[in-house]
């Protein structure tokens, strides 16, 4: 264990702690309740990019801070504005249709909170990760000093492996049991949670891109 695991361990359990601790929870909480859309910016920009630094870590060894990060951040930010947004509008249609008789078991908060966490990962979640690697090969091929254009940079994205990997392994078998989970808890929690599984997800990343760079080299060597 090197000094940055404790370092990201110790800020880690202060975050919890100030959702323990009555005071500062209900105070996080009000503000939140307040500015939805700075609330979830900022609890995704700190707490996905936390498991994005761990994330990496895991996979090369080290921490790696640079202005990167900085920059991570704050797409990670703009993803919790759309989190914040989603939510109630997949939880809250996935009511409706049941109330029109759309989808079955009306009335089932937990087969409520199943049909809008499953049409969430299965409709809107592909755009936003796909949004989302665009940003983070932009930031890349940027601080590269590469020339940046849209064309290149959707070119640059393994289609096959993001679409098996990001849209259907995690997004049907993390992201739906998962934000199914979230949907049944307090409405004014649920961002917040999500963004603290976000820490999860980018140890679930690292452990892929490991054994995706030994299936690399593997294969690398099989061909000399």
């Amino acid at each position: 264990m090197k000094k940055g695991d404790i370092v990201w361990g110790l800020l880690l359990a202060s975050l919890l702690l100030l959702f323990v601790i009555p005071t500062t929870r209900d105070s996080i909480l009000a503000a939140s309740g307040a500015y939805p859309y700075l609330g979830g910016f900022i609890q995704f920009a700190i707490l996905a990019t936390m498991g994005d630094l761990f994330g990496k870590r895991i996979a090369s060894g080290d921490y790696q801070f640079s202005s990167q990060v900085f920059l991570r951040a704050i797409v990670w930010g703009i993803i919790g504005c759309m989190v914040t947004l989603v939510f109630p509008v997949f939880m809250g249609g996935a009511g409706l249709a049941q109330a029109g008789k759309l989808l079955p078991f009306v009335g089932t908060s937990v087969a409520q909170a199943f049909f809008g966490s499953s049409i969430m990962n299965l409709t809107f979640a592909p755009a936003m990760n796909t949004f989302h690697r665009i940003m983070e090969l932009w930031i890349e091929t940027a601080a590269a000093k590469e020339p940046v254009s849209l064309k290149k940079l959707i070119g640059k994205i393994d289609w096959v492996a993001f679409v098996t990997f990001n849209w259907l392994k995690v997004g049907i078998c993390f992201w739906i049991p998962v934000h199914t989970i979230v949907f049944l808890l307090p409405e004014n929690i649920r961002v917040v949670v999500a963004a603290f599984s976000s820490i999860a997800l980018g140890i679930i990343l690292s452990f892929a891109s490991k054994k995706g760079s030994r299936s690399t080299e593997a294969t690398g060597k099989e061909a000399i």
